[in-house]
Formats: C-alpha cells, sequence, structure tokens
C-alpha cells in the first residue's frame, strides 16, 4: 500500500541522466538542504517527496531509499542543524557555562531553523504520525548538546556523577524550548537567568529524591504556562 499524503513513489521520475552524479553524503544533504527550503516555502502541509526530488535534482526512488515517508524527511532535515557538545563554551563554572550554552540555543532559534521547528510543532497536532517523530528527535535536539557542559561540572567536582544520564539534565533546555514554542524570539535574558538560578542549578544540586521548592509553583517569568 503506498503512503498516504502524497508520498506515494512515483514511477515517472523524469529524466535526471543529464544532472550531475552524486552519491552518499554529498546527495543526502541536497535533499535535506531542498527539504528545508521546501518547507519554508509550502509549509509541511504542501512538501511532497517529488517537490523535494525536484529542488534537489534528483529522483524520488533516492528519496525513498533513504526515507519511508516525508515526516521521517522533514524531521532528519530540521534535526541537523542541533548543536553539539563541540558547540558548548567552557568558561570554567557550570552556572555560566549553562549560560552560554542556553544563549547559543536561543541563536539557534532565533534563525529561520527555529520558525521551521515551530511550524512542524504546529503541523504535528494534526498528524499522528509526524508528532510521535517530533517527540522522539526533535525533542531531544538541543539538550544533548548540554552533556558536555555538565561532564564537565562533574569533572570539576560541581555535580554528582548520575546527573548528565538523569531527566535533571535537561529541564534548562526543556524550559528554554517551550518558552520559545510559545511566546518565539528573541528570549528575554531575564528568563534565561530565572531559568539557570532559580530551577536548573537548584535541581542540579539538591540529592536524588529531592526537589528544591521555589515557593510559588511558577515557571520562570512568573508564569506556570510557560510550562
Amino acid at each position: 500500500m503506498p503512503p498516504p499524503n502524497g508520498d506515494a513513489p512515483d514511477r515517472m521520475d523524469g529524466d535526471h541522466r543529464r544532472n550531475p552524479r552524486r552519491r552518499g553524503e554529498e546527495l543526502k544533504n541536497a535533499i535535506l538542504a531542498a527539504a528545508l527550503e521546501e518547507l519554508a516555502e509550502a509549509g509541511y502541509a504542501g512538501l511532497t517527496m517529488e517537490r523535494v526530488a525536484t529542488r534537489a535534482r534528483t529522483g524520488k526512488a533516492a528519496l525513498y531509499r533513504r526515507w519511508p515517508n516525508r515526516a521521517e524527511l522533514v524531521v532528519e532535515a530540521c534535526t541537523v542543524h542541533r548543536l553539539s557538545d563541540a558547540d558548548m563554551p567552557d568558561t570554567g563554572a557550570l552556572r555560566t557555562d549553562v549560560i552560554a550554552a542556553l544563549h547559543q540555543l536561543c541563536a539557534n532559534l532565533a534563525t529561520s531553523h527555529g520558525d521551521l521547528l515551530r511550524g512542524l510543532l504546529a503541523e504535528s497536532v494534526h498528524d499522528p504520525e509526524l508528532a510521535q517523530l517530533v517527540r522522539e528527535r526533535v525533542h531531544t535536539a538541543g539538550p544533548g548538546a548540554i552533556q558536555g557542559v555538565l561532564l564537565r561540572a562533574v569533572a570539576r567536582g560541581e555535580i554528582e556523577p548520575w546527573i548528565p544520564a538523569s531527566r535533571r539534565a535537561t529541564v534548562a533546555v526543556d524550559l528554554l524550548r517551550n518558552y520559545y514554542f510559545l511566546h518565539g524570539a528573541p528570549i528575554p535574558e531575564g528568563v534565561i537567568t530565572e531559568i539557570v538560578d532559580d530551577v536548573y542549578l537548584p535541581l542540579l544540586l539538591a540529592p536524588p529524591g529531592a526537589l528544591p521548592s521555589t515557593g510559588s509553583g511558577q515557571a520562570p517569568n512568573g508564569t506556570a504556562g510557560d510550562i
């Protein structure tokens, strides 16, 4: 049975013999770039495998060999720009490391890539398959980058060794990203420092099973709905 939403492979892919021969990573990168361009231009609802193939100057078969449907393709295209451990600065202290890391994430979200992620999140409400992929992959695009910050803090003796692998590790990035999805960019400096000082650092420093009390029960910026 062919995939839904116009994703069925077309036997009439056109003659691509005159296009330059590209293979491996070169072809994959061209397809991912074409997918992002199509997403920005037509949105997820208007994106088809055929349009992406045409923009990438290849056949649809090249897409289906790598991605079974457009949801898989679009999610991978949106996650290739995620920050890595190597992007995270080393300031010599946990607090300033985390603040610098969140600033870099803010800068990434403020680009067109961030706009695409917001659009993808909105579209996922109407597409269960896309929603599952977004939860599994786009949700983790960012928290992994802060692992380097936390591992350095462990080496300096600032936090316990179990912290980087715990749920606590992702809280700062999760809060920042949720604020962005609701309010967009730019993210105020006060939001970053409140996330770090009022929520994240107390959580990282608390012993297992203990949760620090803020007294108000509110999220940073005084709006519980932000999280």
